[in-house]
């Protein structure tokens, strides 16, 4: 669904520079396009260990691309409600402005909890479109960077449901806990740890909004980071 819908939307090619990555603003709403623009003016900050683990997600990208093939990320730690959901949504944004085909953005956990309400409301800020489901233990959003679509469905999942793939995808591991509890991830034909801080340790302190918005931050960035790689024009 996400696929065809993504290819319904269209996207027009537009290069900023010679041998800079192509990109499509005309794909996000106008807050986030402001939003892209400064995260991507972070790129330099990402410390040189951080972008080997990410230049081997984008490797994995690339490779399947060329070879004409679903490039299918999985993001998983412990209750999919924060940081794998907020990889996945920028997964599929970043995708999309740099205009690499066949990525399929998954999302998924060690347990079902929901999709925390912190998150969803740092992406709003961020300008992510995100409607007020129903309230229910595990509430089902509707997420989108521009008014006229796509949109992904998002809600807390383990990482082996049925809505997520089952062989031939990369599990992206982002926090540590998951990392060791699930030294095995069946039908993943690639692993790649990439942990980020879990901002659920500010729950309920004065600094709760800025580390929410913080850590959608750094991971925008550094998905970002990781499609301009993906998405260089061959010199």
């Amino acid at each position: 669904m996400f696929r065809r819908r993504l290819a319904a939307f269209g996207i027009l090619t537009t290069i900023v520079s010679t041998g800079a990555a192509p990109v499509h603003p005309e794909v996000l709403n106008e807050k986030l396009q402001r939003y892209v623009a400064a995260r991507i003016g972070e790129f330099d900050n990402i410390p040189n260990e951080r972008r080997k683990q990410l230049g081997r997600l984008a490797a994995y990208i690339r490779d399947n691309v060329r070879l004409n093939r679903p490039a299918r990320l999985t993001f998983i730690c412990t209750h999919n409600s924060r940081r794998s959901q907020l990889c996945q949504i920028w997964a599929a944004t970043a995708a999309a402005y740099y205009g690499v085909p066949r990525v399929e953005a998954f999302s998924g956990g060690t347990e079902v909890t929901a999709f925390n309400s912190r998150a969803v409301a740092a992406l709003q800020r961020a300008g992510f479109a995100i409607n007020d489901p129903k309230p229910t233990p595990n509430p089902r959003y509707r997420v989108s960077w521009h008014v006229d679509g796509p949109e992904l469905e998002c809600f807390s999942k383990v990482y082996h449901d049925a809505s997520n793939p089952k062989s031939d995808f990369c599990a992206v591991m982002t926090c540590s806990q998951a990392d060791k509890l699930c030294p095995n991830v069946q039908g993943a034909s690639k692993r790649i740890s990439l942990p980020y801080d879990d901002p659920k340790a500010f729950d309920g302190t004065p600094q709760e909004a800025g580390q929410y918005d913080e850590r959608c931050r750094q991971i925008a960035h550094e998905i970002l980071f990781t499609f301009s790689e993906v998405a260089k024009p061959k010199r």
